[in-house]
């Protein structure tokens, strides 16, 4: 099946404004606390809500790929997120608001089926370009969400971004109900067998596994890092508001470049090379965020540039390890991508969460430590792997954990 580039196009956008949904509040937070008088820490819960949320729709929804068709799957989705969205702005407390974040994030995961189902649209030899369009695609909505309801935010409210961000995705909805291909379900399994399906995976497939511990510890500390990137920026060291963070935001739109080269990068030497210098450049990042704690003109300068190079580090990390996923059962992607965005997202939930504490506990030096902890975690099985590959342990005991 040949797919127009603007089609292509069109499902990046998708991908964007689907991932954006759960990154948004991030830049909002110190709003949200204001108005309904509670710590900042507690507002936090909100962006942990919908990571956890999403982890979820990732594990129960995006299995369903495989078993239904793609157009009436993502436009039920997209117009359930819209109304999560606006359950959100109305949330009088927040209780109800965290909960309406978790619900949101568990019907969000529209991208994770619209990967794997282009992925299956093209040909092999356009397979690489697709996919690292959509991951533009994703890597944009991720930060320009945060400048988005920063900037919105600072001027209308907490609550003006979630309306927008509903308006849109209703909105995306509509266009995609008539751009998404008519695609044919590739398994017949009932519903309890597809979502175990990724847990056997998991036990089967050893370099699953460790790209699951990858993501999972290095997006944990990019998490940490920009859920509380508002405390420190909204709090008494630089005393700036919450558009202040979604411009900062806008400082990683660079590492939208850095996800082609890296794909190239894992074709010509492999996804491994690529994987060690992700894991490097998260632990440098975290030497470079550490000044930031003073404040000043050089401590956002050294803010913006750990930012920018941890950014880099997480998205050039995905290549490889979408690389390398998605190259062990070409039959079952979506499944596969359901275990490792599961992991993930988990991760980078506990990782938001882990990220608070230390903020409250040891501040800004804290969660720098914390970021280099768990890149570091990831680089010990990494270089563990990579002496068994010289050993020849790896071909000798293939499904070795």
């Amino acid at each position: 099946m040949s797919v127009p580039r603007w089609v292509i196009l069109v499902l990046s956008l998708a991908c964007g404004v689907g991932v954006s949904t759960i990154y948004f509040p991030q830049a909002i937070s110190s709003l949200v606390a204001a108005d309904l008088g509670v710590s900042t820490g507690s507002a936090a819960l909100v962006v942990t809500a919908a990571q956890f949320g999403y982890a979820a729709g990732i594990f129960l929804l995006v299995p369903l790929g495989d078993r239904l068709p793609h157009r009436p799957l993502i436009v039920t989705l997209l117009t359930l997120t819209a109304v999560g969205l606006l359950a959100a702005s109305a949330a009088p407390s927040l209780p109800v608001l965290v909960v309406a974040s978790a619900v949101t994030g568990v019907t969000t995961v529209v991208p994770q089926i619209i990967i794997p189902m282009a992925a299956g649209l093209v040909p092999a030899e356009r397979r690489g370009a697709v996919t690292g369009t959509l991951l533009s695609g994703l890597i944009g909505g991720i930060l320009l969400a945060r400048t988005f309801s920063g900037t919105l935010g600072e001027r209308l409210g907490w609550r003006a971004p979630y309306i927008v961000a509903a308006v849109i995705v209703l909105i995306l909805a509509a266009i995609l109900s008539r751009v998404v291909p008519d695609t044919e379900p590739s398994t017949r399994l009932r519903y309890p067998s597809l979502i175990a399906a990724p847990l056997s995976l998991l036990r089967a497939e050893p370099d699953l596994r460790r790209s699951c511990l990858y993501q999972a510890t290095v997006f944990a500390g990019f998490s940490a890092a920009w859920t509380t990137l508002t405390l420190l920026v909204t709090g008494p060291t630089y005393g700036m508001g919450a558009q202040a963070v979604g411009v900062l935001g806008l400082v990683g739109a660079a590492s939208m470049f850095s996800t082609p080269l890296a794909g190239r990068l894992a074709d010509r030497r492999g996804p491994d090379r690529v994987s060690l210098l992700a894991m490097l450049g998260a632990i440098a990042s975290a030497a470079v965020l550490v000044p930031a704690y003073g404040g000043g003109t050089t401590g956002l300068l050294t803010l913006a540039a750990g930012l920018l190079l941890l950014d880099v580090a997480v998205q050039s990390g995905q290549v490889a390890n979408q690389a390398r996923i998605f190259a062990l059962r070409p039959e079952a992607r979506a499944r596969i991508n359901t275990a490792y965005m599961t992991c993930a997202f988990l991760g980078g939930s506990t990782g938001s969460w882990l990220g608070v504490r230390a903020y409250d506990r040891f501040g800004w030096r804290g969660v720098t430590g914390l970021v280099a902890a768990l890149a570091a975690v990831a680089l010990g099985r990494h270089v563990h792997h990579l002496r068994r590959v010289q050993r020849g342990g790896t071909l000798a005991a293939p499904h070795e954990a």
